[in-house]
């Protein structure tokens, strides 16, 4: 039985890691498909783990894999390249798999000049494609019938015809019992059990800055809620799951099956905290049934506003008004769920006035959370074009949404970093500053995020700032509600 190896690369960036452990849910499916197709798979989680890469050797050393695979997005692809040199260095025989966003788009360049330490790009969904990969691998057959792959041959990277999306989703089966559970949880909820699950696969919007709708064609699949709601209940009861972050980018896309999701949750009352993403216009579609989302468990919802300015959501090619988002945000705040956004900054028309805008309207939306980042060159993305002239470096760690990558016209790099970093600590001192006429639920949440925040994330100086200039009689009321988090100093 041959040994495969997933690992996930030891990136951090100060983002994810914020707000808990997450584990890499693409890989719990495609080790059921591989054990499924009778290979032993481990699934290696080298960035929660927060291992380096002498641990990584280690690990590798002793498990002895066959192949590796691991996954990449723009910002980690650096790291997973050091992994299959790594891996070839301990074993040249090893088979060195990449796959996910990045390399599904970025396979010429990535073989171009990685084709010795990288055997095979796995393009698109990796459930049917991998075993079949691995398959003719060992049985030495024909690579070119295998679809969704590229490899490196006479001197080029060679791709075969793109694979169709898997239809059936209910037919895929998790692996996870190979899940290490002990690792993940939720930062801002005690002693929790942290899952990432989804009820469907795809993005059908056109947003220009982003790569779902290219990974995924613009295509949307589901599973049906019975499916979804019994492997969110088998987790909860197997391994104690009590917070999960459903991973869909519109699970709310179908109303009907949607609502479907709603009853079951409701019917089977499981302990679960849920985190969402959805659209703007499905949460304004949805109004007269938010109640249920709050009764059937969703405590977190994020949805993209990204824009304040009309002509940057048009850029965005986000179908969206100003007012649809504003809207939207209350009727998750009438509701008593945490309301979170983003606000995509630094495009090259980009100044600190229209900066200081964004902060004035992102305080009048009153999310709970908002995030105000840097827009990030994929370079595949729609938009890639209209930024290319003003992309300051082509390191791809930088790629995080975090580091400003793009030069505005009329500012600098470090101008535009100092903006991103005085408008959130701006807008959370503003925020801050209302806890008192939040719900106890709310208000509770938003001490923890506090703590995370200045604790676990790259914001931390500049929340800590914030809670350093408070007078002291509200660090004494945060604490008067704090007790049962560690103490906030």
């Amino acid at each position: 039985m041959k040994k495969v190896m997933l690992i996930t690369p030891p990136y951090h960036s100060g983002v994810v890691e914020s707000a808990g452990t997450w584990l890499n849910l693409g890989f719990v499916y495609i080790a059921g498909s591989l054990r499924n197709a009778g290979y032993d798979v481990e699934i290696y989680d080298a960035m929660s783990y927060f291992h380096d890469y002498a641990e990584i050797t280690k690990r590798i050393e002793a498990s002895k894999p066959d192949v590796v695979a691991t996954t990449a997005i723009t910002a980690t692809i650096n790291d997973c390249i050091e992994i299959c040199k790594l891996s070839k260095r301990i074993n040249p025989e090893v088979i060195t798999i990449l796959g996910n966003v990045h390399p599904t788009f970025m396979w010429e360049e990535i073989l171009k000049d990685h084709h010795h330490y990288v055997d095979y790009i796995v393009r698109g969904e990796g459930e049917i494609t991998l075993p079949e990969l691995l398959n003719c691998h060992f049985l030495k057959g024909d690579l070119s019938k295998v679809k969704g792959i590229v490899l490196w041959s006479d001197g080029r990277a060679i791709a075969t015809p793109a694979r169709e999306y898997i239809t059936d989703l209910d037919s895929i089966e998790g692996a996870w019992d190979l899940v290490d559970w002990g690792i993940y949880t939720y930062r801002p909820t005690p002693d929790s059990v942290l899952a990432i699950v989804n009820s469907s696969r795809g993005c059908n919007q056109y947003c220009s800055f982003c790569s779902q709708q290219l990974f995924w064609s613009r295509k949307w699949r589901a599973k049906s809620p019975e499916k979804f709601v019994s492997e969110l209940e088998h987790i909860h009861t197997k391994y104690g799951v009590n917070a999960a972050m459903i991973a869909d980018e519109t699970p709310t896309y179908d109303r009907q099956r949607w609502e479907r999701i709603l009853d079951l949750l409701i019917e089977r009352s499981m302990d679960i905290e849920l985190f969402m993403e959805t659209r703007v216009k499905d949460i304004i579609r949805d109004k007269d049934i938010l109640w249920r989302y709050r009764e059937a468990g969703i405590v977190h919802i994020y949805v993209g506003v990204e824009s304040t300015s009309r002509e940057t959501l048009k850029k965005f090619e986000k179908d969206v008004s100003i007012e649809e988002s504003k809207l939207a945000i209350e009727l998750i705040n009438e509701h008593n769920i945490i309301s979170e956004t983003s606000f995509v900054l630094g495009m090259p028309d980009e100044t600190k006035e229209s900066i200081s805008t964004t902060l004035d309207l992102a305080k009048h939306y009153n999310p709970d959370m908002a995030f105000f980042l840097a827009i990030a060159p994929w370079p595949y993305a729609n938009i890639y074009k209209e930024l290319e002239p003003y992309v300051a470096t082509k390191d791809y760690s930088k790629y995080n949404l975090i580091e400003p990558v793009v030069k505005p016209a009329n500012m600098t790099i470090d101008e535009l970093r100092d903006e991103l970093n005085s408008t959130t600590r701006l807008f959370y001192m503003d925020k801050f500053s209302k806890l008192k006429s939040m719900s106890s639920f709310k208000r509770d949440y938003m001490i923890a995020v506090m703590k995370l925040l200045m604790e676990h994330s790259y914001l931390g100086s500049q929340i800590k700032s914030i809670h350093d200039s408070m007078p002291e009689e509200m660090k004494r009321f945060i604490r008067d509600f704090a007790e049962h988090f560690s103490p906030i100093p």
